[in-house]
Parts: C-alpha cells; sequence; structure tokens
C-alpha cells in the first residue's frame, strides 16, 4: 500500500516548492492515473516512490511518502519506473541486452530471462534484433524499449516476481498510433491479475481512462481530484480543464489553420538519402518540397526516420546521397568560406553553411530537449542565440522577458533548464529557436509533454510564426496538432 500525508519536496536551489501538501493511499492492486498542469510535481512524485529523489543535498522532503509503512528508499527494487525521458534508462549497447539487464540484477535464472526478453519486446512492438545498437534506435522506438525493460521484471510466479508497483511516466508521448495500442495493451495484460498495482502520468485521460480504477489530479497546493475516473470526469470537468487536464470528449479551442494555395518552395530535396551510416539508410531517394510560409508535417512509424529526415533538412545532418537545396530568399551572402570556417559555402547548400548562417535562417528544437541546453539559467538559456547575434543588452532583456512570458516560464527563469519537467524543456527548447526568429523553424515532438493550457499557448505561437509569414516543419503523432497543422503533410514509411 501507498500512502502519503502531507508530502512535498522541494529541489535544491530553487525556491518554489516542485510538488507539496499531497494526501492519497493507493492500495494494493489499484491502477491509477495521475493527472495535473505540466510542472504539477507528477514526475516528482513516480521519482520519490521508487526511490530516486537523492538525499538532503538533492532537496528538502516534508511530510510522508511510505510503500507498506517504510521510506521507498528502503524497499527499491518493490517499483518500477519508465521515466519521461526513455534515453535516459539505455544502459547497455545492445536491444536485448538492456531488456535483460533488470532480470539478471534481480538474479533470475538465464533460462528465464531470454523467453521474457522476447516477450516484453514483442509486447510493446518493437521488433527488432536482439543485438540491434540501442543508439541507432528512434526516440519512439527507445520508448518502447525502456517499457519492455519494464515489463520483463514482472514474472509470472511468485518466486520470480518482479516490482509489485509499477509507474509509467508519459509512455505513450512519443509512440505512433499502433504503437499507443500496443503498449497500453500489454500494459493492460500485466496489471490484468492484480497482483501488481499501477501508476501512469500521462495528459492524454482517452487512452488510459477504460484502464485505470482512479484519477488524482494534482494542483498548486496538493490534491485538486481523487476519485474513479467516470465520477472525477463528469462532477469536476470544468476544474479539470482550467487545470489543463485534457477532459475526453471536450475539443481543444483552436481552428485548423486556413488552406492556402500551394506557395513557391523554400526548402527542397534531390534523390535524397538520409541516415548516420552509410551501411544503414534510413530513407532512399527522398523528393520532398517544404512550401514558403506553410506549416509541413512530418508523420509516419516509429523507426521510418522522421527525425533523421527533419535533421537533415535543417543541414544538421549531412546526406548519404543526393542533396539539399534552399530557395535565393534563405540563402546567406555567397562567399567563398563560412565564418571560422574551413568549408566552402555553397549558398544553397544547408550544410555548407556555419552555425552563425543557421542562427537568422533554421532553427531546430530537437527531439530530446536536453540536447540542447548549453547553459545554468533558463533565462541566459533563451539569450544564447541573441548574443551571439550580438544584441544590446537592453534588446536581450526585452526579449527574454517576452519569451518567459508566452512560455508560462517566468517563475523559473533562474532555475537549472536540466531540472526542469519534461513539459517545461519542452517549452524552453522552442524558446530558445524562436528568440532569433529564423525563417524556417524545424520542431521534433514539439508538443510533448503538454497539458491542455500550454498545448493551446504552444500551438498558437506556431501559428502566430506562420501569420508572419515564416515556415514550419513538424515531426509529429499528435492528432490535435495535426488537424490544426497539417497544411502539408509528408508521410514517412521505413525503408525494406
Amino acid at each position: 500500500m501507498i500512502t502519503a500525508s502531507g508530502w512535498g519536496w522541494r529541489y535544491a536551489g530553487r525556491p518554489d516548492w516542485a510538488v507539496r501538501g499531497v494526501d492519497f493511499t493507493v492500495e494494493d492492486g489499484e491502477r491509477v492515473l495521475l493527472l495535473g498542469a505540466s510542472g504539477a510535481g507528477k514526475s516528482t512524485v513516480l521519482a520519490a516512490l521508487t526511490g530516486v529523489l537523492g538525499g538532503a543535498d538533492e532537496g528538502t522532503e516534508e511530510g510522508r511518502l511510505l510503500i507498506d509503512g517504510k521510506h521507498p528508499t528502503r524497499v527499491r527494487g518493490r517499483v518500477g519506473l519508465v521515466m519521461q525521458d526513455p534515453e535516459s534508462q539505455v544502459v547497455l549497447a545492445k536491444v536485448g541486452d538492456d531488456v535483460a539487464f533488470g532480470c539478471e540484477n534481480m538474479g533470475l535464472p538465464r533460462q528465464e530471462i531470454w523467453p521474457r526478453v522476447h516477450r516484453a519486446l514483442d509486447a510493446v512492438g518493437l521488433r527488432v534484433p536482439l543485438d540491434q545498437p540501442t543508439g541507432a534506435l528512434s526516440g519512439g522506438q527507445k520508448q518502447r524499449l525502456a517499457i519492455a525493460a519494464a515489463l520483463a521484471m514482472h514474472g509470472s510466479t511468485a518466486e520470480s516476481a518482479g516490482p509489485g508497483i509499477l509507474c509509467l511516466d508519459e509512455p505513450t508521448a512519443n509512440l505512433d498510433p499502433a504503437g499507443i495500442v500496443e503498449v497500453r495493451d500489454a500494459i493492460g495484460r500485466v496489471v490484468a491479475d492484480r497482483t501488481t498495482t499501477l501508476l501512469v502520468v500521462e495528459h492524454r485521460v482517452d487512452v488510459w481512462a477504460d484502464l485505470v480504477d482512479r484519477i488524482i489530479v494534482l494542483g498548486t497546493d496538493g490534491i485538486l481530484a481523487d476519485g474513479p475516473v467516470a465520477q472525477v470526469l463528469a462532477e469536476q470537468a470544468t476544474e479539470l480543464l482550467a487545470a489543463g487536464v485534457w477532459v475526453p470528449g471536450v475539443p481543444h479551442p483552436l481552428s485548423p489553420r486556413p488552406v492556402h494555395a500551394s506557395a513557391r518552395p523554400l526548402l527542397w530535396t534531390e534523390d535524397l538519402t538520409t541516415g548516420y551510416q552509410a551501411s544503414r539508410p534510413v530513407g532512399r531517394h527522398l523528393e520532398v518540397s517544404i512550401p514558403k510560409g506553410l506549416s509541413t508535417v512530418i508523420t509516419g512509424p516509429n523507426g521510418a526516420g522522421k527525425s533523421t529526415l527533419a535533421l537533415t533538412l535543417a543541414g544538421l545532418l549531412r546526406p548519404l546521397a543526393g542533396r539539399v537545396r534552399v530557395a535565393p530568399g534563405l540563402q546567406p551572402e555567397p562567399r567563398q568560406r563560412g565564418r571560422r570556417s574551413s568549408r566552402t559555402l555553397d549558398p544553397a547548400d544547408p550544410h555548407t553553411w556555419t552555425s552563425r548562417h543557421l542562427l537568422t535562417r533554421i532553427g531546430t528544437v530537437f527531439q530530446q530537449p536536453e540536447h540542447q541546453f548549453v547553459e545554468r539559467q533558463v533565462r541566459e538559456e533563451l539569450a544564447v542565440g541573441l548574443r551571439a547575434l550580438d544584441w544590446p543588452q537592453p534588446q536581450i532583456d526585452r526579449r527574454v522577458a517576452e519569451l518567459l512570458e508566452t512560455l508560462h516560464l517566468t517563475g523559473l527563469a533562474t532555475a537549472n533548464p536540466f531540472t526542469l519537467s519534461g513539459g517545461e524543456q519542452r517549452r524552453l527548447s522552442v524558446g530558445t529557436v524562436l528568440a532569433t526568429s529564423p525563417a524556417l523553424i524545424v520542431l521534433d515532438e514539439p508538443t510533448f509533454g503538454q497539458d491542455r493550457n500550454t498545448w493551446t499557448d504552444l500551438v498558437q505561437l506556431v501559428l502566430q510564426i506562420l501569420a508572419e509569414g515564416r515556415t514550419i516543419i513538424s515531426v509529429t503523432h499528435d492528432p490535435a496538432y495535426l488537424e490544426v497543422l497539417a497544411e502539408n503533410r509528408l508521410v514517412v514509411t521505413a525503408t525494406p
């Protein structure tokens, strides 16, 4: 049994509590969906249950959070956690070894481990060779890998059973539609016999509503709502919407962008082949055209090469074959060599540009937000590109203040970017690119980890950028985002 009584946590160096005043009891075998606004402390609660928040040097704890009457640090191994960032859970270099790692730590017999590995990978739909390098997986595939590793530790016999509590933090956020169904059904099979307690953090309520027994909603000062799914959704819908919860059946407030006539291409490819290694091409013979001033979305199954294509279009990943070309209006001034570069500049080829050329022309938001953070404070992170462009400090301060307000990050201006929640990190990563107002912006899963309110603000920001005449390329599985912004759609399929 899990009990929380006046529990709260404040991270070291933060003036505000990440979560506070939490009171609830979760009985053995219950299935709970933990909801709340982006930054409400949902991931902090799961980390605390797993005993990985750290000691007094990591933060301040108040109240009590107990598992069967004991502090979570005293029962490590009882709780399995799939974290919000699946990449942070990849331990070993090969897929099979990574899934087997937890089972080996539990001391299971070798003859039992590998059947579990196969069953877990099949359950989440990660159908790749066991010796596939984990570093070659897409973001969505790594999410499936992390879930498979957690599922493999759950045995069917008492003497080999794994953790009795399974905590999942945004487990389907990076998955394609088929993957969402596969993973949800796999979790349903694990908890079907009521021997495993389930806590899921997810913004999309409809995915889990018919599997869980109960909803707990975190607010700014403790628990906002707690009760059976149907009852809470029916009786407290207004409060939930105000808190940013995606209440099933309530549409988002934005209208689809009006259909525009086809525009001249701003960027296009010529017989493009993408990938990281010549021996493993991801996409072959691609002929892609990005119309100027419109929103283009890239969709397709996990592992099909959407992020790889986006990075190649953005000038950050060199083609294995073929070319990326840009229209004259986006090209830098023709010079033989870029500033501080030994490369010969081809104005029509972004792969020959310097970082300064890209800064005001093509901005990229990576799939993993923390991959682009370089400063120790949120406000300093937003100012990086502006300083590179030699903006005056008063102008930088004004621009940063505007972005902090727009992205709901004002209260976190002095926080370390790496300590933000997943949704907050995503908004910050978008802000770092928006700061320099590039003509073309590439967004990889821009709405990951967003509640209904922050999703609305973020999409409105994209609409505003388009209204200014700039061009957007987005990689996404988000059906609501597609509904509003899929003016031009590219569907990527896996290379045989």
